[in-house]
């Protein structure tokens, strides 16, 4: 694999488009200064910030393994933006979200991943879950897939949940090398067949430095919370590379909870 750093491009945000009334996170479709929409993230949002270090960390790795991911930008919204929208609600999370927030390229025309309808190979199925068990992520399951289907590929959105722990910081190296019981109501659990090829293969392409590059992205002044336990940006940085290092050498355990789930499944 060529190494080349990953970059995340920064835009202006220049138009509120609709709201996407969907869970607590209220997210919108707005356009920037690139003529593009995206679906934005607000880090004024109910879980506020930490979602979107775990939106931005869980899709670049995603991208990394040749998953397909929309792309990401940081969305700058103006301390002026939000003085005419009349919603109320919208208006208070469009103030408490100036500065840096992040954008998805809006998919236009997908349709949601519906596993009675659309077809997933093993192989495809047990990256997915590998990289959800990897990453912690929560929501992935029938109910919400966080899953979209365009121009007949599938996509992967919306890793907010990811990293959940992160809201108390437990011990990072004890909660690395936790199962992901979770893994249980996983969309694509029963088609999961290949987890043991899939973690050697994606193991090798998640070096260090990979992992480093990509946490490295994590602007600072998401990292500067009142409520962070971190005494720097660099050390909060560090905590996320020390759990993703370590729950790689323990992968073991993840896999062994999503093959004895998906056992208890077909």
């Amino acid at each position: 694999m060529k190494d080349s750093p990953p970059e995340i491009r920064t835009v202006q945000v220049t138009r509120y488009v609709t709201p996407l009334r969907e869970g607590g996170s209220l997210p919108a479709i707005v356009e920037a200064d690139d003529d593009f929409l995206y679906v934005l993230k607000f880090r004024g949002a109910g879980q506020g910030i930490k979602a979107l270090i775990a939106e931005l960390i869980s899709g670049e790795i995603a991208r990394l393994l040749g998953l397909r991911v929309p792309e990401l930008v940081f969305a700058h919204l103006d301390e002026a933006f939000g003085r005419t929208e009349p919603d109320e609600e919208i208006q208070d999370l469009l103030r408490f979200s100036e500065g840096l927030n992040l954008g998805l390229h809006y998919l236009s025309g997908a349709i949601t991943y519906d596993a009675l309808v659309n077809t997933v190979t093993p192989l495809l199925a047990s990256q997915i879950v590998w990289l959800d068990c990897l990453v912690v992520n929560v929501d992935r399951t029938a109910r919400n897939t966080n899953m979209l289907m365009w121009h007949k590929e599938l996509w992967l959105i919306d890793h907010g949940a990811a990293f959940y722990f992160h809201h108390s910081w437990p011990n990072v190296e004890e909660q690395a090398k936790k199962p992901f019981v979770q893994i249980k109501d996983h969309v694509l659990l029963p088609k999961a067949s290949e987890l043991e090829a899939v973690d050697q293969a994606f193991k090798q392409i998640l070096t260090p430095e990979r992992l480093q590059a990509i946490v490295a992205l994590v602007p600072d002044e998401w990292l500067a919370g009142e409520d962070s336990p971190f005494t720097t940006p660099e050390e909060n940085r560090a905590a996320y590379v020390t759990f993703l290092e370590t729950r790689l050498a323990h992968s073991e355990v993840f896999i062994n909870a999503a093959q004895h789930a998906r056992k208890a499944l077909i």
